[in-house]
């Protein structure tokens, strides 16, 4: 009996410390963190949702054409308690979003700074 317990006690142990990497979360690691690209666009589409907010905008780079551009926040909780909600942005809002940039795609970014359509900074922490 006692070597059974201690057989599923060792087991138990066991499954925790290999599955705890599948419980973390994945934070900035898809992102180039050294620099921050700054890019000026229209919203085109704003997902106030689980697990990151995402914001949806079309930029025009150097030669005229246009790009789809990604962006990426913390979760909607925490973006309302920074004074967010789902009308926050709205389509065809000027804004312009700073952040680390996607490794592979680049043209998703994590947003480190945003300026809304009246030219202010929009709180992206909360206090």
């Amino acid at each position: 009996m006692k070597g059974k317990f201690l057989m599923v006690v060792a087991l138990g142990i066991g499954v925790s410390t290999f599955s705890l990497p599948l419980f973390a979360h994945h934070g900035t690691a898809a992102f180039d963190t050294k620099n921050i690209v700054t890019v000026k666009g229209k919203m085109t589409d704003f997902r106030f949702i689980n697990p990151h907010v995402q914001l949806f905008f079309d930029a025009k780079n150097d030669k005229g054409e246009v790009e789809k551009w990604q962006a990426e926040l913390t979760a909607p909780n925490k973006m309302t308690r920074a004074g967010w909600d789902k009308r926050t942005l709205k389509p065809g809002d000027s804004i312009t979003a700073s952040g680390y940039v996607d490794k592979g795609d680049g043209h998703t970014m994590w947003l480190t700074k945003l300026i809304g359509p009246d030219g202010e900074d929009l709180q992206l922490r909360e206090d």
